[in-house]
């Protein structure tokens, strides 16, 4: 388990730490149109509003830990429970996009400690 385990954010059933401040909880929503010659809007609401949970990001992660979180991201394609700018818990199918973890402390050939770890999560729309 992760050091100091939070649910704000479960990944694929892994509780991951409290995030640094700054991450953003954006939700869209997709239209099918857009304006007519007068610019009044046209088209209508296509699905369901989608969420990204962007900047997520730990500070002072130790090697063992940011591995249980890539392991976590492993199947590309993990449920996520977090909590919505409405406050309100969701569970969807999201996907990571591209994660960056920064050495901080080095041992011999391995990483110790990680200085910052982040990623995004983006909801598959399901």
């Amino acid at each position: 388990m992760v050091k100091k385990p939070h649910d704000l954010i479960i990944v694929n059933g892994l509780q991951l730490p409290p995030p640094v401040r700054g991450i953003e909880v954006i939700s869209t929503q997709a239209v099918d149109g857009g304006r007519n010659a007068n610019g009044a809007v046209v088209g209508q609401l296509v699905g369901r509003r989608m969420y990204k949970l962007n900047n997520i990001q730990f500070a002072g992660l130790s090697a063992d830990d940011w591995a249980q979180i890539r392991r976590a991201l492993e199947p590309f394609y993990v449920p996520v429970t977090f909590t919505n700018d409405l406050n309100e818990r969701m569970t969807l199918m999201m996907y990571p996009s591209d994660t960056t973890g920064k050495p901080f402390q080095i041992k011999d050939w391995q990483y110790e400690i990680y200085e910052n770890c982040k990623f995004n999560l983006i909801d598959c729309g399901w």
